[in-house]
């Protein structure tokens, strides 16, 4: 795992405690593309934790945002997210 993946790993890890958290990055699919050009990458994320519980889509993905803010500026172009509570697996 590279030191990237592991920074935004140990920073949702220490956020959330998550039940699950499985990143993928994803940057290799997106070679050529601008986002890639600044160095940026491009990941996925699933990530379980019951601070979503009675949260909506938008504030759970808000909350992941918030968790990587200043990486979301430099290390992070793009970042999909599937946020769930435990109750929804």
């Amino acid at each position: 795992m590279s030191t990237r993946m592991e920074h935004i790993r140990e920073r949702l890890l220490e956020t959330f405690t998550p039940l699950e958290c499985q990143l993928e990055d994803e940057s290799a699919l997106h070679a050529g593309h601008a986002g890639a050009a600044s160095g940026g990458g491009h990941f996925r994320l699933r990530i379980i934790s019951t601070q979503f519980e009675k949260q909506s889509r938008i504030k759970r993905h808000r909350l992941v945002y918030d968790c990587l803010d200043d990486m979301m500026q430099t290390e992070i172009h793009a970042l999909a997210i599937t946020a769930l509570a435990p109750s929804e697996i």
